[in-house]
């Protein structure tokens, strides 16, 4: 009879190292505040970077969607599975991206595994940041390409290895746009050139990005200004857009190769018409609403400001993304705790996800903070700071 005494085990040693963490339960929708256990809790660990998950317009469009098309799709997009809005989303995406398609995927991790695993074959080889998100890396190990690392943003390493794979027959550098973990920026134009001096592919995952980076939030490519010379962007409908899924920007040619081979779209129910509306009417807010980004961005340099004047260690962040370094996972999960116990939700990120001597909390600043809601957290921070010495 089959036991999973072994896993059992494993989630022991995840307590004895204070890495285990159950999952929070909400009692109310995500917002800035938040009900847990009937407490209200400040909410500063949500990727809802521009409030949107309420917005009106977005809700409106969902239920609009549902009384036209119902709750499903019915079938994969290659079946029955693509409905007008569908088509709706990924035009208008298209044009917001500034490229020659899109296609829409259900998560920004499957739209990584299936890009993935449509362009790498034994013949290629993959150049990947150290820090790249976990769906990239997953999905590299399942393709047949060859796999090459070069260290973080180290562009002295990247211009080795494109040296060095030379006779590959295509070469795909691929970096996040902004990395989760650290907050920090991508040196993308520097990436670009490296990669048009040996005629490799450029391929950004623009995950925490998307919203967040460029004009209206269209992203690290715009943020440079480099269009026409990345050739692939992923992006996410999951977090600033906030609903869910993810996407690929790129040429037409791309797209129709995607459709006909990208396991995790051909096998994959679509998105469900109401989620299509949400993301098709969070795009059209987005090229309406310059003043979300400026306020996120107003409020994300006022908080990490006020962070480095307290004495806290937040990494290489450049973002909205801001991590309190804390150390160990135990220590980290008890910072993580206590901020608990001053209604502030701010969740420990340990090893393995960074490594074991960085566990941080990763605080995430919204379009939707007010500056009192801010200065609570600010207060708050200082007390727990100076309760563990981080300041």
């Amino acid at each position: 009879m089959a036991n999973f005494d072994h896993l059992a085990a494993e989630l022991e040693q995840l307590k004895a190292d204070g890495r285990y963490r159950p999952l929070t339960v909400w009692d109310s929708g995500s917002d800035i505040w938040m009900e847990l256990n009937g407490r209200k809790v400040l909410q500063l660990s949500s990727n809802n970077y521009l409030g949107l998950t309420n917005h009106p317009d977005l809700k409106q469009a969902a239920i609009e969607a549902i009384e036209t098309y119902g709750v499903g799709s019915g079938s994969v997009r290659t079946i029955t599975g693509t409905l007008r809005i569908h088509d709706e989303l990924e035009r208008e995406l298209a044009e917001f991206k500034g490229t020659e398609a899109t296609l829409v995927f259900q998560s920004g991790f499957t739209t990584n595994q299936g890009i993935l695993g449509t362009i790498l074959g034994p013949e290629d080889v993959v150049i990947s940041d150290e820090l790249n998100h976990a769906s990239i890396i997953d999905g590299i190990r399942l393709t047949k390409g060859n796999r090459k690392i070069y260290a973080h943003k180290d562009l002295d390493q990247l211009e080795q290895r494109l040296k060095e794979n030379g006779s590959f027959r295509s070469r795909v550098v691929v970096t996040d746009g902004v990395f989760s973990m650290d907050g920090d920026i991508a040196p993308l134009p520097q990436i670009v050139e490296l990669a048009e001096n040996y005629d490799a592919i450029v391929y950004v995952d623009d995950a925490h990005a998307s919203g967040v980076l460029g004009r209206n939030g269209k992203g690290s490519t715009d943020h440079f200004n480099l269009h026409g010379r990345v050739h692939i962007q992923v992006g996410t409908l999951s977090k600033a857009i906030g609903a869910v899924g993810g996407y690929m920007a790129g040429s037409q040619v791309l797209k129709d190769a995607l459709i006909h081979k990208a396991r995790s779209f051909l096998f994959s129910t679509s998105q469900p018409p109401a989620v299509a509306a949400t993301c098709l009417a969070a795009i059209r807010v987005l090229k309406n609403s310059p003043e979300l980004t400026e306020r996120l961005w107003s409020n994300t340099n006022y908080f990490r400001d006020k962070l480095h004047k307290l004495g806290f260690d937040t990494g290489s962040s450049e973002t909205p993304i801001i991590p309190i370094i804390v150390g160990t996972p135990a220590r980290t999960m008890q910072f993580s705790d206590k901020l608990l116990e001053e209604d502030i939700f701010a969740q420990g990120i340990v090893y393995p996800t960074v490594a074991m001597d960085k566990g941080r909390v990763r605080l995430i600043v919204t379009a939707n903070h007010s500056q009192d809601d801010l200065d609570f957290a600010l207060d708050r921070l200082e007390r727990v700071g100076r309760h563990f010495a981080l300041i």
